[in-house]
């Protein structure tokens, strides 16, 4: 069967072709109505593909185009679209954003549309999370699970540091230096180890005080202003928090303590890359984790594959590390949801059943790309990467054994975000202290989304 996966520069020739008479497949027959499937991953594109032709099989009178839309470009794209009567049948959603989206009346309703019961088959963590005012808003699709560190065991044996040792670090906001350490506060073994895994440009390891520079050839950890993978751990794992209900409320002593904490681990003890590399290009930490040149990478299972496929090193998984109130980590899930405003119902029906089904999930994680959002597909995940030798338990136990910070949401998250985040960017960039920053952010991103707070 063709391949259906579509970027949006490639549907502008797609449009060309069918005046030209050259896609009259997709028309020719009055009775096949075709379902437009939009997401931002390409390597859970491909799963989705082989998915879909099992689907066409059994729905002959029905094709499923995949539409990848590239993360940097699919919110801004998935507002001008809804709003411009052009979205496609069948969306990715995440927590950030759904809210907006189920207030505004542009999701469908998946009890009404596929039962009450259907939910029982889910991911209940990913049900939560997508159900406002009592509805369910999406049928899940994939579980991300927890943060934890993905770790190059030859750059971890040339330091003398071992992965056991990796399980057990602990990092303290009170006192980052040794000359600081007392009886009183739990020692911070997180930057010591980031500065044996770092080097200069001479090949020299950080000492107690890190470095003069910033001119680094190899990377201790990658700390950077990363959202779920590196902010939300690290506030909430120091008490702090980052919303209220749907208001923003990071400018507390905890969370500004803990992002101050990472902010000197940049740009002090230079352990990590610059803002000025990572700010606008959310790949540079695993790109150079890829290239041997990072040796702790802590982020998500959404990397595993992408790390599994262009590591040619030894590498592993190890714990995320503790903080004062022990590891917190965010977890989160993504769900498929239907255009309201689409009028090819019946078609989104059948294929939101399809892709809640055991069969249709299972292919997310038949090749390892993502934990299947039905908890019944989600052995074919395991299996994988048992298979692989990889072991995936520190993304699920900092989960079932730890604390968890909730991820960001709001139907007006988006305001928000669009105002905090250049004043995060520079928090971390170092030109603004944090809890002024903190303070700033917070009331800039409120005042947004009509918070009095």
């Amino acid at each position: 069967m063709a391949k259906r996966i579509l970027t949006i520069a490639a549907a502008v020739a797609a449009s060309s072709l069918m005046l030209s008479g050259c896609a009259a497949s997709d028309t020719t027959e009055a009775d096949t109505t075709t379902v437009n499937f939009r997401l931002w991953d390409e390597t859970v594109a491909k799963a989705y593909e082989a998915s879909f032709d099992e689907f066409e099989e059994q729905n002959p009178n029905i094709k499923v185009n995949i539409n990848v839309v590239p993360w940097a470009d699919y919110w801004s794209k998935l507002r001008t679209d809804v709003a411009g009567g052009t979205m496609d049948d069948v969306y990715w959603i995440n927590n950030s954003y759904y809210g907006a989206y189920v207030d505004s009346g542009n999701l469908l309703d998946v009890g009404a549309v596929m039962g009450s019961a259907a939910a029982e088959a889910w991911e209940p963590s990913v049900v939560d999370q997508f159900t406002r005012n009592g509805t369910l808003w999406g049928v899940p699709q994939l579980y991300d699970a927890g943060i934890a560190v993905y770790y190059n065991a030859d750059l971890l044996e040339k330091a003398g540091v071992t992965p056991e040792q990796l399980d057990d670090l602990s990092w303290n906001p009170e006192k980052p230096d040794k000359e600081k350490e007392s009886s009183e506060a739990a020692a911070d073994t997180y930057l010591e180890v980031a500065r044996k895994l770092t080097l200069d440009s001479s090949g020299k390891a950080g000492d107690a005080k890190g470095f003069d520079g910033d001119s680094l050839e190899q990377y201790g950890t990658n700390i950077a202003y990363d959202l779920q993978a590196i902010l939300l751990p690290f506030i909430g794992s120091n008490g702090g928090a980052f919303q209220d209900g749907d208001e923003f409320a990071f400018a507390d002593e905890k969370s500004a303590k803990a992002v101050n904490y990472l902010v000197e681990a940049i740009n002090k003890y230079h352990v990590a890359p610059s803002a000025a590399d990572t700010n606008d290009d959310a790949d540079f930490s695993l790109n150079a984790f890829n290239q041997g040149k990072m040796a702790m990478f802590q982020s998500g299972l959404y990397n595993l594959k992408n790390v599994a496929d262009n590591a040619d090193f030894d590498w592993g998984v190890a714990k995320i590390p503790s903080g004062p109130e022990g590891r917190v980590s965010v977890t989160n899930g993504i769900v498929a949801a239907g255009n309201a405003a689409s009028e090819k119902t019946d078609a989104i029906k059948k294929v939101l059943g399809w892709l809640g089904s055991e069969k249709g999930n299972a292919y997310l994680g038949a090749d390892g790309a993502a934990v299947p959002g039905v908890v019944a597909a989600q052995d074919t995940y395991f299996d994988y990467w048992s298979k692989k030798d990889v072991d995936v338990s520190p993304f699920f136990d900092v989960v079932s054994d730890g604390k968890t910070i909730p991820a960001p949401t709001g139907p007006n998250y988006s305001k928000g975000y669009e105002k905090f985040d250049p004043i995060f960017k520079e928090i971390f960039a170092g030109t603004v202290k944090p809890l002024d920053g903190l303070e700033q952010a917070q009331a800039a991103a409120n005042g947004a989304i009509g918070s009095k707070n």
